[in-house]
């Protein structure tokens, strides 16, 4: 799904800036503990996503400063779902020239493999496009908190200088990532990732 032309990049401690958009607010080091439900001013929203999508979702309890995760809220950019069902919420803070936090969460209802991407380089004037992982360069599968996750480093489309966490739920791939990028350094992305993780919380359909 969402198959935009990408470079290959690979994601290292000292990272490039990127270029997304978004509101102007200071970010500031996470320190507030996950909360044990969806928060009441979120649940609305990926509420309606689980319905649309007839499949379970998973709900933030916490964000990295200063995004929240209310779809439809002040740092909403945008919510996606495919003809198959999956889908791509995107959350975005921006301060020009360079600097971003930015966060996606993806599910894929029904399919449990790493989606692919079209990726397209152009050699000598000549135009190539590869059918290729949207996820790749992945890690040792560890446990965070209850759920298990392989950590991709090297991500196409809009997870582009990403680093993003993926597991599986019964027979579906979901995954939430977080963009690499001025003020955050790498090591601070998985610490986010991390507590991120640690606090969703499900959300089934209830129609």
């Amino acid at each position: 799904m969402h198959r935009l032309a990408a470079a290959l990049v690979v994601i290292g401690v000292a990272l490039a800036l990127a270029g997304c958009s978004g509101g102007e607010s200071k970010p500031a080091a996470a320190s507030a503990p996950a909360a044990a439900s969806c928060p009441a001013a979120w649940k609305a929203g990926w509420q309606r996503l689980a319905n649309r999508i007839h499949a379970p979702v998973y709900c933030p309890t916490w964000m990295p400063s200063p995004l929240d995760g209310k779809i439809g809220g002040q740092w909403d950019n945008g919510v996606s779902v495919d003809p198959d069902r999956s889908y791509l919420v995107s959350f975005l803070w921006h301060e020009p020239p360079s600097q971003d936090v930015h966060v996606n969460f993806r599910g894929y209802p029904g399919h449990a493999a790493v989606p692919r991407c079209i990726d397209v380089q152009t050699v000598a004037g000549r135009t190539r496009r590869r059918s290729m992982p949207c996820f790749s360069d992945a890690r040792a599968p560890r446990r965070v908190g209850k759920v298990l996750v392989t950590v991709y480093t090297v991500n196409r489309d809009a997870d582009q200088w990403h680093v993003l966490y993926a597991w599986r739920h019964r027979g579906s791939l979901y995954a939430a990532s977080e963009h690499v990028a001025k003020p955050l350094t790498y090591r601070r992305v998985v610490e986010n990732l991390d507590r991120l993780v640690v606090g969703l919380v499900r959300i089934d359909p209830s129609t």
